[in-house]
This record gives structure tokens, C-alpha cells and sequence, in this order.
């Protein structure tokens, strides 16, 4: 281990060391590739383990790219030492503190280098070479008298030469360690043909190799260009408008919160903002899949990547570039190719071993043919092959390529269809469990619901002092972020109302807010907060509000009002619940809100069960009771109070738009666009990626077993057996590029 490479273990161990607070110490080797974490207190170990993978991922990355190191000495607050071989990095604590340490063993994530698939053409060249070489060496070899023997030869060793280059560098940098997979197999039966006489059936094998590793490499240089489409959406600069209303060009990575944008008809939104001055309509269909266009106006997000349709606008920015919608998108596009399928990472784990195990089936079959059957041990006639050209027949229909392809190659594809429709898969494992679902368990607001409160209603008592209400609430709330506030502010700016000034503002916990304007103080808040002051004997004759309206009361001197406010149900959501029992889906409402509300929402919509006025602990033992007898339950939410519960779910879905990091960085699959429908999709895309992933797995495996059969009992020959397994191999390839064409099952379409 280089230095520098050591430094980049120390330092990037030490910056997760520190950042995580639950996390006392960290012991690793990095040539034994083992890692453990001391933690103390109550910590969420399934998290610190995802995020010590990424940082070892991370170091592995720049290691790889010759990135020349960090700082190798942990800060003040850490100590470095050497336990035996390996390397202690903990935090300064005293002499007792490690007593109360609780280690565990990490399992080391496996690195490996990302493949564009931008070699395919270069394949398919090699691949064209071994096929036009190979077929002037076959008619040479039918025509004695035109050239020369040696010129058949020739073109047959230049053939093999182009077909075997790829495998022949796969070999190169595996056979050292030790690793032997279908590329020596390949190989090794192309050389074994050329030295008993049959170069033809050799490179035969080698250009149906190398066309079926083109196509493999084109399927994949495919899905990754849908992804890559997003990438390079990325804006690079933007322009700010100063204190003095100015316009300063700025690098995307300078703009601080709060900054304001010019964004002009056609530009790309830099970062995520929100539009305080003008209207426009964006284009979202790289991020969410949307193929309309969205309406913004003031008050509206708008998303960096996206692109402004028409009209100027200015915005104020509310996530710098790092933490914006794009990158979070990249970033969990990227992390889901590391992500492996369960059943991917099977193949993967016993390509090696089935190497080996072939490899001595086929000697023991040579020995069989040889000395048991009588077969000549290496030359071959028409009438008579030997026992070294059945051997390689076994071998080549009992490699495993179209196996090892089956899998990964439906599970990119359909991480692609998904990117580019707006549903971000992490990892393989979501797209096979998303199918597999018996109970969708789905958080109320924010994702039945619009999570978006609007004003519907002002009263004042008497009416017709609506608008000074509204003034004053407006004035009280334009600062504030919670729903409420927000609904307030942007009904209150479309109506044009000017804050009035406000002294004194100070915060009611969990009721409401007050200031001062004009030496009078002004509350807005809670029907409690008038139940339990002079005006109680009044309030109870004033009705409550319906279930699905929420109010706030204004009292300043004599003016007293309220707001009527609603969380809009989505549209979408009654027909998606309606499809998905057509699917024997059982739904299920957790929400925290009162049994009354959810019990509104519920009906309108068909909700089965309901479960309410839950905790976010409360929502956690609700999946774990909805899971009896292994039930495969999935959930559905957005806030950071449902991230315990996606956690605790077997398949965890976050709406992605307006959803929290917790949020977010819990959930397996993010539907970008918040919309529901789009939960369908990703349903229907699971299963359809289950299906072809079986009808490969079918297909390998069944020419596996009945060519293997076919060539021990002499039924097939060489040649068969080539055509036969390469043939496999590009079958799978092509099955699964179907998925990339998957046609959208949303039902209802949201209006913009």
C-alpha cells in the first residue's frame, strides 16, 4: 500500500469518524479489507453501516483515479494507533469510555470500476474483423487451389486475434489473483481447437463472443446515455442580481441561500429556488419524467436542471447546488449501479468456483471418452471426433455468459426506463422486491394528500373585515415556513396584500404567534388559544370546521377572524388505490393526524385500513404488525417522521419532490415528481423486470442443460454447441433491452 493511498484511508475514515456522533472509533485494514465500529449510545446501525460503505467506496474511487492523497494525520480531536496490522482511529475520551464501546464488524463493500460501455464500438470492430477474417479463411479453406494453405491460417489467426483481444485482457488482469471466469473458458477452448486442426469452430466461438460482449457493452453504454442525459443537465453558472441590483455572473458552486436569480426565457434553473417575481412554466421531463409543461408562479419551487419555457423570472435560491434536486438524483443514480440484486450478487459470488468446477467435469469427460469409450484422445475426423474436441464442446455450452448476463442486464435497463420517467431506483434489490408486494402501507400528507395547504375560506366576526384579516395574517406569517404560513404568504402575495409592520413577534409553542403593530398586540394561532381566554363562552358557540379543514384565528383589538385551510387530495390517488386491490394490493393509512381527519381522506378515497393519531414509533410497530408471517409490506412517505418506518418496511418509497433527506436517503425507491401514479409504474416495472429476468434465467440455463446432455452423448457437435450458447447469450441481451421500451402504466395524468 502506497502512501498516499494510506493517506486517503486516514483521512476520509477520520472525516466519517467525526462527523457521526454515535461512532467512537473505527479499526480497518485495507489490505485484509476489514473494517469494525465502535459505537456508544442509541445509534441507527443500519444507516452508519450504509454510510461507512459510501466513504469506503468513496476512498476506493480515488484511489482508483490516482487522486494524490489527503491528510494523513487525524485532527486534535482523534487519535491514530497501530493494533497489530491494523489501523485504530478513535476519539479522545477518557480512560473509561471504551468500556461502554459496543463494536461491529462491517463487511467491505467490493469496489468496482464504473463501465460506460463506450468500448462497444470498438468491440463491434473487433468483432467485424473476426467475422470478415473468419469467413475469408472458411472459403480459402474450401477453395485449396487459390492461395496458398498458409493464407487460410492466416486469416484464422488474425481472426482469433481480434475475437479473443477483449477476453484475452479480462484474462490478464484476473489470472494473477487467482480468478478464472468465462473469458478464460472462452479462450481456452479457442486455443484447444486451434491445436487439434479446428481453427474454424474456434473462431467461430470467438466472433460469436465478441458480438454478444458488443451487444452486452452497447445495452449497457445505452441505459447509462439515458442517465447520463441528467448529468449533463447540470448547469455550470448563474446569474445573481447584488444588493445593488446588479447582475453578477457566478460559478454554480458560489451561490449561497437566499441569493437572488435571473432566470430568462429558456435558461436552465441552476439550483432549487423559489419564484418571488414573475411567471413561467418549466420543463421537468429530465428530472421527473413530467412531459408537460409546469406552471410557476410566485410562491412556486422550481428545480435546478430544469428549463424556464418562457417568461423571465427572479428567484430566491433555498438549496445550494450541492443539496439540489439534480444532484440528489446523481448521486442516487450512482449509488444504485453499486447496489447490487440479491440474486445478482449470487451469480457473482459463484462465477469463480463454477469456473473451477467445469473445468474439472470437463477433464474428467476427456478421460471418460479416452479411456473408457476409446475415443482417440486428440485428432479428429468428420466420422470420428476425439475425445479432446467432445471435451470442448461440453465446455463451451457449459459456460455460463448468458447466466451471468441475465440479471444484471434486465436490472440496468430497468434502473435506465426508471431515471428517465422519474423513478430513481437504488439498486437492483428494490426492482426485484417492488414486485413481490402484498401491503402498501402509505403515509396521508404529502403523498394522498397534496401536502400543500391553500387558503379556501376568511371569515370575520362580523364579516366584512375579511381582508384586514388577512393583512394581519399575512403580516404575521410571511417569515414563517411551516404549511400553514406557507399557504398564508402565497394566497396573501396573489392577492397583493402588504405586510403590515410587526414588533415584538414571538413564537407560541405549538399554538400559535403574536407581535405588536400600532401599540395593540396581534395572536394568531389556535382555537385553544381563544377556548382558554375572555372570549371562551363565545368560541363554543362558533362551529368547528369540517374534518378536512384546518383553522387559524386572528384576535387584534376588536377584529377577530379565522383562516379556512384544506391539504387537497391528490386526484391521482383514488384511482391508484383502485388499481392496485385490481393488483390484490392491501392498502393501509398511517398518519398522525386525528382518526376524524384520516377517517375523511379514507372514505373519499377507499382506503381498506386506517390507522391514526400515530407516532413516528407508532408508524414503525404498525409496519412491523403489518409484516406478520413474512407479509411483504411496502411504504409510502415523505417527511422526516417516516423515515423510522421506511426503514422498518420491506420495500421503502419516498416521494422525492418535496420529500425530506431523512426521507430520501432511507427510501430504496424516490418517485421524483411526488406524483402517486407514479408508484404504479414503478409497481408494473418491478414485476415486468422479475418476468424477464426469469424468462433468462430459463433460457440460460435451459440451453445449458440440454446442450451439455446433447454434447456428452455425442448429439451435438462443436459448432452446435457455439451457435447454441452465443445464440443464448444474445437472446438474453436483447430480452432485456425490452424493458428500456416498457410502455407507462399511469392511469390519471395531473394537470400542470
Amino acid at each position: 500500500m502506497q502512501d498516499n493511498d494510506q493517506s486517503h484511508w486516514i483521512s476520509g475514515l477520520s472525516n466519517f469518524l467525526e462527523e457521526k456522533s454515535g461512532v467512537a472509533a473505527i479499526v480497518f485494514d485495507e489490505e485484509k479489507q476489514s473494517v469494525s465500529i465502535a459505537t456508544i449510545g442509541k445509534v441507527n446501525i443500519d444507516l452508519l453501516e450504509k454510510e461507512l460503505t459510501h466513504t469506503i467506496l468513496a476512498i476506493e474511487k480515488k484511489i482508483a483515479d490516482g487522486d494524490k492523497g489527503g491528510n494523513a494525520y487525524p485532527s486534535n480531536a482523534l487519535s491514530i494507533k497501530k493494533v497489530l496490522d491494523q489501523t485504530l482511529l478513535e476519539k479522545r475520551s477518557c480512560p473509561t469510555g471504551p468500556l461502554l464501546w459496543k463494536w461491529r464488524s462491517v463487511e467491505w463493500p467490493e469496489f468496482e470500476e464504473e463501465e460506460t460501455g463506450e468500448e462497444w464500438s470498438f468491440l463491434a470492430w473487433m468483432a467485424g474483423i473476426c467475422g470478415v477474417f473468419g469467413l475469408a479463411g472458411f472459403l480459402l479453406n474450401q477453395n485449396p487451389g487459390f492461395l496458398p494453405p498458409s493464407a487460410s491460417i492466416a486469416c484464422f489467426i488474425i481472426a482469433m486475434i481480434a475475437g479473443g483481444w477483449d477476453p484475452a485482457v479480462d484474462v490478464c488482469k484476473k489470472l494473477p489473483k487467482g480468478q478464472l471466469d468465462i473469458h478464460f473458458l472462452m479462450l481456452f477452448v479457442a486455443i484447444g481447437t486451434a491445436v487439434i486442426g479446428r481453427m474454424e469452430e474456434g473462431t467461430l466461438l470467438l466472433f460469436l463472443f465478441s458480438l454478444s460482449g458488443s451487444l452486452e457493452h452497447f445495452a449497457l453504454f445505452r441505459t447509462r446515455g439515458e442517465m447520463d442525459a441528467l448529468f449533463k443537465m447540470a448547469p455550470k453558472t448563474a446569474v445573481c442580481i447584488n444588493s445593488d441590483g446588479q447582475e453578477i455572473t457566478k460559478a454554480i458552486e458560489d451561490i449561497q441561500l437566499d441569493d437572488i436569480l435571473l432566470i430568462r426565457n429558456g435558461d436552465v434553473f441552476p439550483v432549487d429556488g423559489e419564484i418571488i417575481e414573475g411567471s413561467t412554466a418549466a420543463d421537468e421531463s429530465n428530472l421527473t419524467g413530467e412531459a408537460n409543461p409546469v406552471n410557476k408562479s410566485i410562491g412556486d419551487k422550481v428545480f435546478s436542471g430544469t428549463i424556464n419555457l418562457w417568461g423571465t423570472v427572479r428567484a430566491k435560491t433555498i438549496k445550494i447546488a450541492s443539496e439540489s434536486a439534480l444532484q440528489k438524483i446523481i448521486y442516487l443514480i450512482r449509488d444504485a449501479q453499486h447496489l447490487k440484486a440479491p440474486s445478482e450478487k449470487f451469480t457473482e459470488k459463484f462465477g469463480t468456483p463454477y469456473t473451477y468446477g467445469i473445468l474439472c467435469v470437463t477433464s474428467i469427460l476427456f478421460l471418460i471418452f479416452w479411456l473408457i469409450l476409446g475415443l482417440n484422445p486428440i485428432h479428429s475426423t468428420e466420422s470420428n471426433p476425439s475425445a479432446f474436441f467432445r471435451a470442448m464442446s461440453f465446455l463451451v455450452v457449459a459456460s455460463p455468459c448468458a447466466l451471468v448476463l441475465s440479471i444484471p442486464s434486465a436490472i440496468l435497463a430497468a434502473i435506465a426506463w426508471g431515471a428517465r420517467h422519474g423513478i430513481l431506483f437504488r439498486g437492483g434489490a428494490a426492482i426485484e422486491k417492488l414486485g413481490q408486494i402484498k401491503v402498501l402501507a402509505l403515509d396521508k400528507t404529502g403523498t394522498l394528500t397534496t401536502g400543500q395547504m391553500i387558503v379556501d375560506k376568511i371569515e370575520s366576526f362580523p364579516p366584512g373585515k375579511e381582508n384586514d384579516i388577512l393583512e394581519l395574517a399575512y403580516s404575521l406569517e410571511s417569515e414563517a415556513n411551516h404549511p400553514i404560513a406557507r399557504a398564508i404568504t402565497i394566497y396573501g402575495k396573489q392577492q397583493n396584500i402588504t405586510a403590515k409592520p410587526i414588533e415584538n413577534f414571538k413564537s407560541l409553542i405549538a399554538q400559535g404567534v403574536q407581535g405588536k403593530h400600532e401599540d395593540a398586540m396581534c395572536i394568531l394561532g389556535r382555537r385553544e388559544l381563544i377556548e382558554e381566554g375572555p372570549l371562551k363562552e363565545w368560541i363554543q358557540k362558533v362551529e368547528h370546521p369540517s374534518a378536512e379543514f384546518s383553522e387559524v384565528w386572528v384576535i387584534y383589538k376588536n377584529l377577530i377572524g379565522r383562516i379556512l385551510l384544506k391539504d387537497q387530495i391528490r386526484k391521482e390517488s383514488k384511482a391508484v388505490l383502485e388499481e392496485l386491490r385490481r393488483n390484490n394490493i392491501k392498502t393501509v393509512m398511517l398518519t398522525g393526524d386525528r382518526s376524524k381527519t384520516a377517517q375523511a381522506v379514507a372514505s373519499e378515497l377507499g382506503i381498506e385500513e386506517v390507522l391514526s393519531s400515530l407516532t413516528p414509533q407508532g408508524k414503525v410497530d404498525a409496519i412491523q404488525d403489518l409484516s406478520i408471517n413474512n407479509t411483504k409490506v411496502a411504504m409510502l412517505g415523505d417527511g422526516v417522521n417516516d423515515a423510522p418506518c421506511l426503514a422498518s418496511a420491506y420495500v421503502s418509497v419516498a416521494m422525492g419532490a418535496r420529500g425530506s433527506d431523512a426521507a430520501m436517503e432511507q427510501s430504496e425507491i424516490v418517485l421524483m415528481d411526488d406524483r402517486i401514479e407514479k408508484f404504479l409504474d414503478a409497481f408494473h416495472l418491478s414485476k415486468r423486470a422479475r418476468t424477464i429476468i426469469a424468462q433468462n434465467l430459463i433460457l440460460s440455463l435451459g440451453t445449458v442443460a440440454i446442450m451439455s446432455i446433447a454434447s456428452i452423448t455425442g448429439y451435438a457437435n462443436l459448432t452446435e454447441s457455439v451457435i447454441a450458447h452465443e445464440g443464448s447469450t444474445v437472446l438474453v441481451c436483447l430480452n432485456s433491452l425490452r424493458l428500456l421500451f416498457h410502455k407507462s402504466r399511469v392511469i390519471v395524468k395531473s394537470d400542470s
